[in-house]
């Protein structure tokens, strides 16, 4: 029971690193993004690569599959600089899609047969094992939380806030939207990538199906259950939805029908989720401010 409780909370943990880097992309800066997953799992691929067919170490390959996430996340973000409203959405659905395309059908990422035998995580020659594993994802965790109360103070995430807003008037402020966008998109890709190394590490074995866009959907609800743009609410919603399917296994078959009865319920009833007032950013009140600024 110990290890399964630890195995449960290693995974929340490491959904709330996901959704603590869509938050950035969402909820600080406004830009609607369906596709996180796929930065998951570019992570996780990466990762799996280095530590299997390259033979690095754990360490070495955590740095650069982050950085490796950063730089396609950069080129994703380009898209939200021309795009915005129902188009984001399609444009970062498809990306999920196309990226797992090429996990599931390229030989050299294993393909539907996946990548196996990744080694465990090591420190200082230690083998991390469940509660040692669990420890360092916890680590993280507090690293990005703390990363991301920076962002939020910084004059980047203050330009993100504005844009989120009301993009015609932070530029008419001298805000820059390119270089707000930009750098959100970079910040929670790499959070996702770092998502994805540990996924990649705790399971030891990963295939194109973990990264789809149920996952996706999955992050989303997270976010919004917790609360859009506030600090807590990823972490909240995380658990929240993590604990969930292990309190009601036998409906396991109907996660996904239960998420999005949750995003329904949330949008309509609490817009702002359960840590957001009145005055925080809502999935509605967002869906209305992109619809003005097209217009």
């Amino acid at each position: 029971m110990n290890s399964y409780i630890v195995n449960v909370g290693t995974l929340i943990i490491i959904q709330a690193i996901a959704a603590y880097g869509l938050n950035i992309i969402v909820g600080n800066a406004g830009q609607i993004s369906l596709g996180h997953a796929a930065f998951v799992g570019i992570g996780a691929y990466s990762a799996a690569m280095l530590t299997t067919a390259a033979e690095l170490s754990f360490w070495p390959s955590l740095v650069i599959s982050v950085l490796i996430v950063g730089v396609i996340g950069l080129l994703c973000g380009l898209p939200s600089l021309r795009v915005r409203e129902d188009f984001l959405a399609i444009t970062t659905i498809g990306i999920n899609f196309i990226v797992v395309a090429v996990f599931q059908y390229t030989p050299f990422f294993g393909g539907a047969l996946g990548i196996g035998g990744i080694p465990r995580a090591t420190i200082f020659g230690t083998v991390l094992k469940d509660n040692g594993f669990f420890a360092l994802c916890l680590a993280a965790l507090v690293i990005v939380m703390i990363l991301c109360r920076l962002f939020t103070r910084s004059w980047t995430g203050l330009s993100c806030f504005a844009i989120r807003e009301d993009e015609t008037a932070a530029s008419s402020m001298g805000v820059s939207p390119v270089r707000a966008k930009l750098i959100a998109f970079v910040l929670g890709t790499m959070a996702a990538g770092l998502a994805g190394v540990l996924y990649s590490h705790f399971m030891r074995f990963i295939n194109a199906d973990s990264f789809s866009f149920t996952f996706s959907v999955t992050l989303l609800s997270i976010v919004v259950a917790g609360g859009l743009g506030t600090f807590w609410g990823p972490l909240l919603g995380a658990v929240i939805l993590g604990i969930l399917p292990e309190v009601f296994r036998p409906l396991v078959d109907y996660r996904m029908f239960l998420y999005a009865a949750i995003l329904l319920l949330m949008i309509r009833f609490m817009p702002g989720g359960l840590l957001g007032g009145s005055t925080m950013l809502s999935v509605k009140n967002l869906m209305k401010k992109n619809r003005g600024g097209a217009k």
